[in-house]
């Protein structure tokens, strides 16, 4: 018996062997050395290694940095609920009013965008919502507008949801289709209106895919640098602007690693909460 335990033990880790070396190389050690590159010092451009704080208090001590931080923070927020809100209404109706059939390809439809890059997918809004765009050419027949909606944070938000919407479709989508529609059914039997069995009832049900839909959108417009930099003009500069910005100011790739850290931690912790709140069972 102790032999068997010991081969099905040597199995499992021969399995999981290529996933922890792929973690190792490519996540914890590029993030090992941002952690002890933020503590480097820059002198005549180039770093050196070192263990000072003067980066963290520098870049942690600026009323800029904070201010970038709220805004990213705000627009990710904002992001993942618009994004939501948009999403459920669509996946509703692909997870019960529709056939498998017409589900399938509907998934499949919201898969081909990601076919193209999404830095191209900008450029068209970019065409889209300028002052002389298809939006604003429309609507001068009406006699509205022109309105600014490029280099403006609607500009940034149309990114955001651009970046999202697809991913987060497809993921309620495939909660929504999990639940036993017997369960709606004997709600209605027992009096519950529609509306009142979608958030009493549904919602409930799919509330795991639900928040994992909403972390991966708060995950992508968290760290997103295309959209705010090309539809919302880059000012005010949200983190991944940041980063960029002081990376190219003097050579100084500690302080973008004490911002990317910061960056990372804020992810984690929203991760890490929204999971355990997903699969937390109700008492």
């Amino acid at each position: 018996m102790k032999s068997l335990a010991r081969k099905t033990d040597l199995y499992a880790i021969a399995w999981r062997l290529p996933m922890l070396v792929w973690q190792g190389l490519f996540f914890i050690g590029p993030l090992v050395f941002m952690v002890a590159m933020s503590f480097f010092l820059v002198k005549n451009y180039r770093m050196e290694p070192a263990f000072q704080f003067s980066n963290w208090e520098k870049v942690l001590g600026r009323g800029f940095f904070w201010d970038s931080y709220f805004l990213t923070l705000w627009l990710a927020v904002l992001a993942t609920c618009v994004t939501s809100l948009v999403a459920f209404p669509a996946s509703y109706f692909l997870a019960f009013k529709v056939k498998d059939t017409v589900r399938r390809w509907a998934v499949f439809f919201l898969i081909i965008p990601f076919f193209t890059s999404y830095l191209v997918r900008i450029f068209a809004w970019q065409v889209i919502l300028a002052q002389q765009g298809v939006i604003n050419a429309g609507l001068s027949f009406i006699g509205l507008g022109p309105f600014t909606m490029l280099n403006t944070k609607f500009g940034t938000m149309i990114g955001y949801l651009t970046l999202c919407l697809p991913l987060a479709v497809i993921l309620q989508t495939f909660s929504l289709a999990q639940i036993d529609k017997r369960l709606v059914e004997a709600a209605h039997n027992l009096g519950c209106g529609r509306f009142r069995s979608v958030f009493t009832v549904v919602v409930p049900l799919a509330k795991t895919g639900l928040v994992v839909a909403a972390v991966f959108c708060f995950i992508l417009s968290f760290g997103d640098f295309v959209a705010p930099y090309y539809l919302g003009g880059s000012k005010p500069p949200t983190l991944s602007i940041m980063i960029i910005d002081t990376s190219k100011s003097g050579q100084q790739w500690p302080r973008a690693a004490v911002i990317a850290i910061m960056m990372i931690v804020t992810l984690l912790t929203v991760a890490f909460a929204a999971i355990g709140y997903a699969y937390r069972k109700r008492r």
